[in-house]
């Protein structure tokens, strides 16, 4: 009996200490910048847990009967697609504009968190460049200089690039270098971010790398986080399309803020530029059927010397929010705006319809929106088109000596217009070289209310 009592005690005192000395361990570590920044990829590898809990699995079960994308496992310092809940943009897009664009957002493109699951994680290093090949997600931190991340990837692979606080300045290549993939996204988290170029750029072969960010293929920026971009050439560069879906960005550079061949299309986001030349500049020189510009929605500020946003085919506008002060605030073949609160100062012209794609007819139609415009002194047009000038709805509020110039037909149909303080409905023309203007000339060189098509 003695024996058993002892037992006993020694059992308990065991299991006492037991239970002082176990203190709780999560299964998974939170990505986070403040711990994750400074772990290497093997500190990494030995934090990972080697089982998930019940509830983990019966959520992971779940979840692969909703979708197939999601994974079922937690390790290191990644959040898995279950822990993480995603954070979507809402792309106000419309599908009645020159532009059809209720699919031109994936809902990739909107998602401003990526999934850490099976990311990688780098820290940068001085001199030491990071070379990406193949589809996944990689979370980047760190400060250093002379750093170039370069993507070279296959033709169908999706590489997702995480800024966790970064700060890279380069001399003369670009920070992030995409030459080949099918999508890359450059996406920040809740952090601040700095890409630079302080030097004159130097020629990747044939390829002339003119941008911190310089992609060949498609590129999505967004995020959560902030990324600023100075630059001695172009902010960032796209010779295919590209979207910003979120994020702010802050770019000051000498030439163009975004730059693309075929799109610029902008769902969302704080997006300031301050340039020697265009904000937004969409313009492929081997085809000028293509080159347009596409905003639904975010707040761009734009300081530009030349073009505030420049298409070569259609500029359209469904929505945002946009102050302009450049020597031309909207240039494009055919603009359209169909919505949105717009501001512009301009030293030239304010809106511009311009005869640079063989694909439409010169067009400047306002729809919608909340327009203000204030003209210079001189030979500046509020609202000037080598074609044809519509007005079909929205306010616009301008302030010039010129408020009108057209090569072709006006016509107004609907909408508010105040010029120079006092309302009207008359669309005069300031070289009265134009066609049937004034209210009410015809409107009808194109598919149902949509001129040019």
């Amino acid at each position: 009996m003695l024996k058993k009592f002892t037992a006993l005690i020694i059992i308990a005192i065991l299991a006492g200490s037991l239970v002082a000395c176990n203190t709780e361990i999560p299964e998974t570590v939170e990505f986070s910048s403040a711990s994750s920044a400074t772990l290497d990829n093997a500190t990494k590898d030995e934090m990972k847990t080697e089982s998930t809990t019940a509830a983990e699995t019966e959520a992971a079960t779940t979840s692969e009967q909703t979708t197939s994308a999601q994974q079922t496992t937690t390790s290191g310092s990644k959040k898995s697609a279950q822990q993480t809940e995603s954070v979507i943009t809402t792309a106000y897009t419309t599908s009645t504009g020159m532009i059809n664009a209720t699919e031109l957002f994936t809902n990739r493109d909107l998602t401003q968190n990526a999934d850490l699951t099976d990311a990688k994680y780098y820290t940068v290093s001085d001199g030491q460049n990071i070379n990406i090949t193949s589809e996944g997600v990689y979370v980047i931190s760190g400060s250093a200089s002379n750093v170039t991340i370069t993507v070279d990837a296959g033709d169908n692979d999706k590489v997702q690039i995480v800024l966790d606080g970064v700060s890279i300045t380069n001399s003369s290549s670009p920070c992030i270098y995409v030459k080949n993939a099918d999508k890359v996204f450059v996406t920040t988290t809740s952090t601040d971010n700095t890409l630079s170029v302080t030097g004159t750029f130097t020629a990747d072969g044939t390829t002339n790398t003119d941008a911190v960010i310089f992609s060949r293929d498609d590129l999505v920026i967004n995020g959560l986080g902030t990324l600023t971009i100075n630059s001695t050439d172009n902010g960032i560069s796209c010779k295919d399309d590209l979207k910003v879906t979120g994020g702010t960005i802050t770019i000051n550079c000498s030439s163009d803020g975004l730059e693309a061949n075929d799109s610029i299309a902008i769902a969302d986001g704080s997006i300031t530029i301050s340039t020697s030349k265009d904000g937004l500049h969409a313009e492929n020189d081997d085809d000028n059927t293509t080159g347009y510009v596409y905003i639904c929605g975010g707040t761009l500020n734009i300081t530009a010397g030349d073009d505030g946003i420049h298409a070569t085919t259609v500029a359209q506008i469904d929505g945002g929010t946009m102050n302009i002060t450049a020597a031309e605030g909207i240039e494009g073949t055919f603009v359209q705006i169909n919505g949105g609160t717009i501001g512009i100062t301009s030293s030239d012209d304010g809106i511009n319809g311009s005869n640079k794609s063989s694909a439409y007819s010169v067009t400047v139609e306002i729809n919608g929106g909340d327009i203000t415009i204030n003209m210079g002194q001189g030979d500046t047009d509020a609202i000037d088109s080598n074609g044809n000038l519509y007005i079909n709805g929205g306010t616009l509020n301008i302030s010039a000596s010129s408020p009108f110039d057209y090569d072709g037909q006006a016509s107004y149909t609907g909408g508010t217009m105040i010029v120079n303080g006092s309302q009207t409905t008359i669309i005069t023309n300031q070289m009265m070289g134009g066609g049937m203007g004034g209210m009410g000339g015809m409107h009808n060189d194109g598919g149902a209310g949509f001129p040019g098509r």
